[in-house]
């Protein structure tokens, strides 16, 4: 086990180490073996310091899976407005995020796995969770609603839902297939088939011109 730099910071840093200190020891040992103790050893610190950060482990377990959903939001975000002048390659944009690395990663994969099964046992991991799905579920919504303005078509707020929902779950799917066995598509990149598919959605609107996404 590999020991953190823990440098002096302020506290909003300080916190942030802890958090990644309790990652990584979630994706090497689980949520049952990432006791304080370890946490604290990780990041080379005293678990009375974690208890200056943290009432409780639960409570720094519930910001670790806040920062892992916030995480994924961010990676999947556009990396510059270069070519993003129009909403159909913004969509396109974003659906590439969503399916190519580092958010298809089997790190991010096996942190999301283990706090997903205390969604259904703890309210406050739900209540994340809930709000990670919105973000991001509002986030398709808008840009399927820009692509639609953008087509000459009136967006209607139920059909953008509807399709927003849609594409979500198509996107979670592929996801899941492309960090437990993403070999198995190196031919044919996942973030194509996402953008045909999403294509045959919005009723054939294209969202890239001849070139294959990768």
């Amino acid at each position: 086990m590999s020991r953190r730099s823990f440098h002096r910071a302020g506290e909003a840093e300080r916190r942030h180490d802890l958090i990644a200190a309790t990652l990584d020891c979630i994706f090497e040992r689980g949520l049952q073996g990432a006791t304080v103790r370890e946490i604290a050893a990780r990041a080379g610190v005293t678990q009375g310091l974690i208890r200056h950060y943290f009432s409780s482990k639960d409570q720094m377990l519930r910001a670790a899976y806040k920062e892992v959903i916030a995480g994924m939001t961010r990676d999947a975000a556009t990396p510059d407005e270069e070519n993003q002048s129009n909403a159909r390659s913004r969509l396109r944009t974003f659906i590439i995020a969503n399916l190519t690395p580092p958010v298809v990663d089997g790190r991010t994969l096996s942190l999301w796995a283990a706090f997903v099964s205390q969604v259904r046992v703890d309210p406050v991991f739900a209540e994340i969770h809930r709000e990670g799905y919105l973000a991001f579920r509002t986030a398709l919504e808008t840009l399927v609603a820009d692509v639609f303005a953008e087509a000459g078509r009136d967006p209607d707020p139920a059909e953008c839902r509807e399709l927003a929902i849609a594409i979500n779950g198509m996107i979670d799917g592929l996801w899941l297939e492309g960090t437990l066995v993403g070999d198995l598509f190196s031919k044919t990149p996942l973030s194509g088939i996402a953008i045909r598919s999403v294509e045959a959605l919005l009723g054939g609107i294209r969202l890239t011109g001849n070139e294959e996404p990768s």
